[in-house]
Parts: structure tokens; sequence; C-alpha cells
């Protein structure tokens, strides 16, 4: 593949966010950006507390090949927002629980615990309408969310978050502190 790098920081981040329950078995999605024109993602069949360079697929933004249909579902949300999002260098899809489920009864999460109110803040979340095509907005509707505010993270009623960075644990930081603090508000509820 020629980007260990990348796999490494994949492998380590996405086994620690399989034990926190952010990722299920064959639920989820992360990438990489490897240059302005491709990333890497993970496999559909990937299992995430088993990363291994084999579970990985390059994808070529202006190829639309044979690739596709053995890379993630996500593939297409992700490809969107690196073309959108210049300084996007990792994404993540992940269905945290507790934020999932305060999704579902609520349209902000302010958090009231000091990491998350000091870290993230109170963010919107976003409802998907439809959840029939979501599939088919989702890439625009996700890019452009992330295109008109300065949020890197998007948390969507009922599907789970999606989230970006430069740094991988940046990435991961957030969507802990988030899940935390979406825990914290469920519990003292």
């Amino acid at each position: 593949m020629g980007n260990e790098h990348l796999f490494e920081e994949i492998q380590a981040v996405s086994l620690s966010m399989f034990r926190k329950n952010f990722f299920g078995i064959y639920h989820g999605s992360i990438s990489a950006r490897v240059d302005a024109g491709s990333f890497i993602i993970n496999k559909k069949e990937a299992i995430f507390d088993e990363i291994e360079l084999e579970s990985l697929i390059k994808i070529d933004i202006e190829v639309k090949d044979y690739k596709y249909n053995i890379a993630s579902i996500d593939t297409p949300i992700h490809e969107q927002i690196y073309q959108d999002v210049p300084s996007a260098k990792y994404i993540a899809y992940t269905m945290p629980p507790y934020a999932t489920a305060y999704s579902l009864k609520h349209d902000t999460l302010s958090p009231v615990d000091y990491f998350g109110d000091l870290n993230i803040g109170s963010i919107d979340i976003y409802d998907p309408g439809n959840f029939g095509d979501w599939y088919n907005r989702a890439p625009y509707e996700i890019s452009n969310f992330f295109s008109n505010n300065s949020c890197k993270v998007m948390l969507i009623r009922g599907y789970g978050l999606i989230a970006y960075d430069r740094d991988i644990s940046q990435l991961a930081k957030k969507i802990a502190l988030l899940e935390n603090s979406a825990r914290l508000l469920l519990l003292s509820s």
C-alpha cells in the first residue's frame, strides 16, 4: 500500500473505538486521506478490532471501479467530504450508543460536564428525515453541513456520529468526549 503509517494509525484507533462500542463488528467506517485524489477506507467486511492491511482499500476519487463494490458502504460519504473539506485528513463514522440514543429525543446536545463543555460545546442534532433515501442524500448533506459549519462533529438523529480532523487522535478524542457527555446527560435525567 505504501502508507504504512496511515494503516498503523487506523489500526490503533479502530481497535480503541471498537472496545468503546463506537464500531460494531461490521458497522462503521474509518478512512485517511492519502493525497488530494485518494484515500484509504475499510472494506465492507472489516472487523474493527482486527483491522489488518487487507481490511483496507485505496480509493481513487477519479476512478469509479470495482473497489467501490468491496469498500465500506460509507465510501461515497467519505469521498464527498474529502472533495469538499480540504482540511479533512481522517474521517470516522461511528454509532456510539449513548450519543445515538440521546439524538432520538433531542434537538441539541449541550454538554454539562467540564470536558464536554470545554472541548465540544453545544451541537445541533441533524435530522436526516426519511431513512428510506438517506444513503442517496447522505454524502451531499453531510459534506454540506461540514462545509457550512466550523464543527468537525455531526450527530445525526438515529444514525450516529460522523467526524473528521487533521489528527486521528483528536478525531477519536472528539468522539469519546461527545459520547461521554451524552452518557452523563442520559444518566442524569
